[in-house]
């Protein structure tokens, strides 16, 4: 798992050579159909497939909710591969960033440390990330799953209104055999 969400302009998931390019607007009730048209053609087993758009739906929506505050006038831009070995992604908004990186990482790394400890009551008060911005609805809990979900980083644009994440799929090696 990575432990922090990392800001590196000249990181490999940056990179947009080989990916699909798409554009939507920052219509929130669009949200999921964004996803469903980016995930369409995935080959991945239903399990994995359902984890994935739910991990790409969680990013678009924070473009279009905090990034672009759902003003339907800015832009979400997309760069999108997914193959049955690898999914990259990479969601860029015309926001101001993701300013409280640093803060966030350090509220990830005291969760997870009362989380090894298993002391519960000391994690109560690391359950969910708010700042002066949120919204009844906002807990930090997509970032959370995003560092668990993306095995290859989590990695903003110094502008840190970009965000490249990768996942590298276990693959199921089935052996034909003749062991009977």
């Amino acid at each position: 798992m990575n432990e922090r969400i990392l800001v590196d302009d000249s990181h490999d998931l940056h990179r947009r050579d080989g990916l699909h390019y798409a554009v939507f607007s920052s219509e929130y009730l669009q949200i999921r159909y964004y996803t469903l048209l980016l995930v369409k053609n995935s080959n991945l087993m239903t399990d994995e497939r359902l984890l994935l758009e739910q991990q790409v739906s969680e990013l678009v929506k924070n473009a279009v909710k905090h990034g672009n505050k759902c003003d339907t006038a800015k832009n979400v831009k997309i760069w999108y591969k997914f193959t049955d070995r690898e999914a990259r992604f990479i969601v860029q908004d015309e926001g101001p960033g993701f300013a409280d990186i640093e803060k966030w990482n350090i509220f990830n790394e005291k969760r997870q440390e009362y989380v090894q400890k298993q002391d519960f009551s000391a994690l109560m008060n690391y359950a969910s990330w708010r700042t002066s911005s949120s919204d009844k609805y906002d807990g930090g809990n997509a970032m959370f799953a995003a560092l668990e979900y993306w095995n290859m980083g989590v990695v903003y644009s110094s502008a840190r209104n970009t965000v490249a994440v990768g996942k590298r799929f276990a693959l199921d090696i089935m052996e034909s055999g003749d062991d009977e």
